[in-house]
């Protein structure tokens, strides 16, 4: 009897049926809304991080990511990756461009 149940059957209904695009729709749901929402804005930050830290220049007050707060003086370097930040009168360090966390406004 149970055979016959299953010969009575649509045979695409055993199979799984359904329509692959219907069952991949949630997926593809989920990949669109984590793209918009979490890969696409951290890629547009880390691009104008970029473009901040290439544009540093002598006279710029800068935040370091530890938090020091000063004005580049000078860059050093074969491609002028590290920067002399005066932090007060008598006080200059050496910091690596890509430990600049802002650029700060000049008040």
């Amino acid at each position: 009897m149970i055979s016959e149940l299953y010969a009575m059957s649509d045979p695409n209904a055993a199979a799984g049926g359904g329509n692959l695009f219907a069952q991949m729709m949630p997926l593809f749901l989920i990949l669109f809304i984590i793209y918009f929402l979490m890969i696409r804005p951290q890629v547009k930050r880390q691009k104008q991080q970029r473009t901040m830290l290439d544009s540093l220049k002598k006279g710029d007050h800068v935040v370091t990511s530890g938090g020091i707060i000063g004005t580049i003086i000078a860059t050093e370097g074969e491609k002028e990756d590290i920067l002399i930040v005066k932090v007060d009168k008598d006080v200059k360090l050496k910091v690596q461009r890509a430990s600049i966390a802002k650029l700060v406004e000049k008040e």
